[in-house]
């Protein structure tokens, strides 16, 4: 996949796959290159298994493309493709669970890594609750990631997670509840905190 946009709005994102569902192949790269990070993290969550997420993202896409041409504009083009994206994440677990499994190598932490830049002011605080937001319970975690990382409204967070606003918002709510008692028991968190000694 081509390197991500810098951020860009939900209206232009959707503008371009409007354009691309047009035959603008321009507009179709700025739209995978604009939400390919999102889908990245996303499916590498939703699976909790990184060296999926790769071939789960292009499975998005590969989706998302081919029946870009009933694209209406009717929800931002991030709910629509996050919802393709959930899809195939459940279409690969339901035939994973249909055949013995040889290893479980939960390393997504990779893939959000390399998702992201480092050495920036906070990075370090990052990951660590990156890795903690992977220990909330699979409900919870979707709903954080959604509203809080990729800054869905709760209304369009919930189409995505196929749930009430209220499930939303409820979600959301304990996830940010269990995400701060497990900070206050985080030994690394709690020290980067303390005010150093005189």
């Amino acid at each position: 996949m081509s390197p991500a946009l810098p951020d860009v709005t939900d209206e232009t994102v959707t503008a371009w796959a409007l354009a691309a569902a047009g035959g603008d192949s321009e507009a179709v790269d700025r739209f995978v290159r604009a939400l390919q990070r999102d889908v990245l993290r996303y499916v590498a969550y939703l699976a909790n298994d990184a060296q999926a997420a790769d071939d789960l993202a292009q499975d998005t896409f590969l989706r998302a493309l081919t029946s870009l041409h009933r694209f209406e504009g009717r929800s931002s083009a991030r709910v629509w493709l996050l919802s393709i994206a959930r899809r195939a994440v459940a279409d690969r677990l339901r035939g994973a669970a249909r055949r013995p499994r040889a290893a479980n190598t939960p390393d997504w932490e990779d893939t959000v890594e390399r998702a992201q830049p480092t050495g920036l002011p906070g990075f370090d605080e990052g990951v660590t609750l990156m890795h903690l937001v992977d220990s909330l319970p699979p409900d919870r975690r979707e709903a954080f990631m959604l509203t809080q990382v990729y800054g869905l409204p709760y209304a369009e967070a919930a189409k995505v997670a196929r749930c009430p606003v209220g499930t939303i918002r409820s979600r959301v709510s304990r996830a940010r509840v269990n995400l701060a008692v497990m900070m206050a028991d985080e030994p690394d968190t709690a020290h980067r905190h303390e005010p150093a000694a005189a």
